[in-house]
């Protein structure tokens, strides 16, 4: 930050235009400086030198370097908080969610027309201080395809159609969540995740997981039924509800305001968790900023829950999290290596 405390921005993007939008969109925030401008990596690379930035915007498709080969240099060589402005084409939109694997905060959608503007201009701000908030630390290779593993027999006496795991997550939550899931048995009870991200990439970020875990994980559709082996993402701009069913549970996939600012938003995952599954749910708040899930994870503990939140120190940004522990509503935290673990001790408790 400069000595007036504001968090100094690099904007990055091959179009003239997108640097204006951005930039304007940001020139109000009395916490927030857009230092500079760069049309692509190269010159990018030489600002970040010259200007010392707090927060990186990244444009995918780029001329010269594409946005993904720039972000892993720079988080091998100057680490710093990235957010990726991509487009919402199919191979844009797997591109990003991969950047998300190599070190990005977070993602945004490309302004496109007046109201993709205004969306933008209303949710930018709040992304940059996220942002300058995070722990970002050196890339890391991005992990293969979890190897099959044998069935545990506590999880098979475990499991019941009654029995179900929730995980609400935002800024960093993409990585976390792959980090849980590729833990997670084939024969896990079902699972239904809400992770703040824009629509049109949540379908990338599944497909993503699908490939990585063990068990399947999809978008969400309403009416899918959640069963063992099976995680199911909210997708984005929608909340997703869990419903009963006379053999389980399936989940509503809808509309509605938002709740703590966020379509979808883990408070309704959590609130209908709570009235549905009672004490057969598990709830795990992963990190993100904001306060979104902790009042949802206190009605799930008062149903009978067990409820765990991921520490501190391994967070990227330790707001949700936080703001779940302070009010009473978890019973354990643990790093984010270990809520796998945390997990499936409580199945077993179960």
């Amino acid at each position: 930050m400069n000595e007036a405390g504001k968090i100094r921005v690099l904007v990055v993007d091959d179009s003239a235009i997108v640097r204006k939008v951005l930039s304007d969109s940001l020139a109000h925030e009395a916490d927030i400086e857009v230092v500079g401008t760069a049309p692509d990596p190269y010159v990018a690379r030489d600002k970040i030198l010259a200007l010392v930035p707090d927060v990186l915007t990244l444009d995918i498709e780029m001329p010269r370097m594409d946005g993904l080969t720039f972000l892993k240099k720079v988080m091998q060589h100057h680490p710093l908080p990235v957010i990726v402005i991509s487009s919402l084409g199919q191979s844009s939109s797997r591109a990003a969610i991969e950047a998300l694997a190599n070190g990005a905060v977070d993602v945004m959608c490309k302004p496109g027309g007046p109201y993709s503007v205004g969306e933008l201009s209303r949710t930018l701000a709040d992304k940059v201080r996220a942002a300058a908030a995070a722990r970002v630390r050196k890339s890391s290779p991005v992990p293969s395809p979890a190897a099959p593993a044998p069935p545990s027999a506590v999880l098979l006496s475990a499991l019941r159609q009654s029995t179900i795991i929730a995980i609400g997550a935002s800024t960093g939550g993409t990585e976390a969540i792959a980090s849980v899931l590729q833990e997670m048995p084939a024969t896990v009870p079902g699972i239904v995740v809400t992770q703040h991200i824009p629509a049109g990439f949540s379908q990338a970020f599944a497909n993503r997981l699908n490939q990585l875990c063990r068990i399947e994980v999809k978008e969400a559709v309403d009416g899918d039924v959640v069963q063992p082996g099976r995680a199911l993402v909210a997708p984005g701009n929608f909340h997703m509800f869990l419903r009963p069913t006379p053999r389980g549970y399936s989940v509503a996939v809808k509309t509605g305001p938002r709740v703590c600012y966020q379509r979808p938003s883990v408070d309704v995952l959590f609130s209908s968790v709570a009235e549905v599954a009672k004490s057969d749910a598990i709830g795990v708040i992963l990190t993100g900023m904001g306060s979104d899930g902790a009042e949802g994870m206190l009605k799930m503990r008062a149903a009978g829950a067990y409820t765990i939140a991921q520490d501190e120190a391994s967070c990227v940004v330790f707001g949700m999290p936080r703001e779940a522990i302070r009010n009473g509503s978890v019973q354990e935290v643990a790093s984010l290596t270990k809520v796998p673990a945390a997990i499936l001790r409580s199945l077993a408790r179960a």
